[in-house]
């Protein structure tokens, strides 16, 4: 329900409309000051779920899209939903980079 929670919120906040069944929820977690998995392969219609179990207050954030704030030891997510390539970094520590990698 958690899961179905944090879904339905992202669909709220960002506008979008709900999300498939055959959606799925991928995701990457914050430590070490890195992204991790650092790229990931995701479908139209999938939930990216970053988890920060850093020690520092660190963001998912693209530039003219979101900025996903993550505080410590919680999580954020987002619904991606057109095909491309989303590079995003922390805002905070700008070396921090991630890649999503969205098929249709």
């Amino acid at each position: 329900m958690g899961a179905r929670r944090s879904l339905l919120l992202a669909g709220t906040v960002f506008g979008l409309c709900p999300v498939p069944a055959q959606s799925e929820t991928i995701r990457v977690t914050i430590e070490k000051m890195a992204f991790s998995p650092a790229e990931v392969k995701a479908k139209a219609g999938d939930t990216i779920e970053w988890v920060n179990r850093d020690i520092f207050l660190h963001s998912a954030s693209v530039k003219g899209g979101w900025d996903l704030v993550l505080r410590t030891q919680a999580s954020g997510s987002v619904v991606v939903r057109e095909a491309g390539t989303i590079d995003y970094y922390c805002r905070y520590h700008p070396n921090m980079t991630g890649r999503i990698v969205v098929a249709p």
